[in-house]
């Protein structure tokens, strides 16, 4: 064997051992260089992005001041509070129904709490905790042209915001209606206003709200499809924060903090069209 091959092997060997104690020396830190679970970052961080609505109030909008408001951003305020000590802390990033999946996966937001409705579909690519809300669907169309049956849709438009469970659910079980899609609520609604459509499918509890701020409409199919909830949700596999806001829905509802949030921004404007036990998840 020559010189040259014995000084290659020996250096190998040297290679060898070093990476040997590296790692060992790696295995050792290990439990004290772990990375922080998300809720630890966030906290680390003292801050939390948390997807809301700009245009559905009295859930979530945004107003004269240019500040977040409404129910969605009531229960925001606690979360703010609870995760971080301080309710100002929470960043509030506008979004619309169509795009509320894809913030979460592009990391654009740690939470989204812009009544999202849990479905099927969507619990495959995102992960819901605990409901907070009961909702199901509703028409709402004009007086004197009142819808009060799916079978008057036959041949009219209906309007519907993108990424709905509304769009979903008309696409699916009733495709002869022709729908008629808007990305915002806003836009959505004036189009009802306008005539441009005959009917407008959405949570009911939104049109609930909708239709007593504007005298000329109603709610003329209040409850269709299957009883939904509306829950927070967050990317999917995120474990920590999906287990940090299970306990803290379920705090939220058990001190009252959802019916204060409800008394405050919902029962001002149903009165006693609908009750707090027909909106708010029990948990009492």
């Amino acid at each position: 064997m020559n010189k040259t091959f014995k000084k290659i092997t020996a250096l190998f060997a040297a290679g060898l051992l070093a990476t040997g104690l590296s790692a060992c020396n790696d295995k050792e830190k290990a439990p004290a260089e772990q990375a922080l679970s998300s809720v630890e970052q966030l906290q680390k961080a003292g801050s939390v992005r948390i997807g809301v609505f700009s245009d559905k109030p009295p859930f979530g909008y945004v107003d004269s001041q240019g500040k977040s408001q409404g129910f969605d951003v009531e229960i925001a305020k606690a979360i703010g509070k609870d995760l971080l000590g301080d309710e100002n802390k929470v960043q509030y990033v506008l979004v619309e129904a169509a795009n509320r999946v894809e913030y979460l996966q592009s990391n654009k937001v740690d939470i989204i709490l812009a009544n999202f409705t849990v479905t099927p579909a969507r619990q495959e690519v995102v992960d819901f905790a605990k409901p907070y809300m009961n909702v199901a669907l509703g028409v709402v169309s004009k007086d004197g042209a009142e819808i009060t049956d799916i079978a008057q849709l036959e041949g009219k438009t209906l309007l519907v915001n993108k990424g709905t469970t509304a769009d979903a659910y008309f696409s699916k079980n009733y495709p002869n209606i022709n729908l008629l899609k808007f990305e915002q609520n806003t836009e959505t609604f004036e189009a009802l206003r306008d005539g441009r459509g005959d009917a407008l499918a959405h949570d009911n509890t939104l049109l609930f709200a909708w239709a007593k701020e504007n005298p000329g409409f109603t709610v003329g199919i209040k409850n269709l499809g299957d009883q939904d909830f509306i829950a927070p949700a967050v990317k999917k596999g995120d474990t920590a924060l999906l287990n940090w806001l299970n306990a803290e829905i379920e705090k939220l509802g058990k001190e009252g903090v959802l019916k204060q949030a409800y008394d405050k921004t919902l029962l001002p404007v149903y009165g006693d069209t609908i009750s707090e036990k027909d909106v708010l998840v029990d948990y009492q």
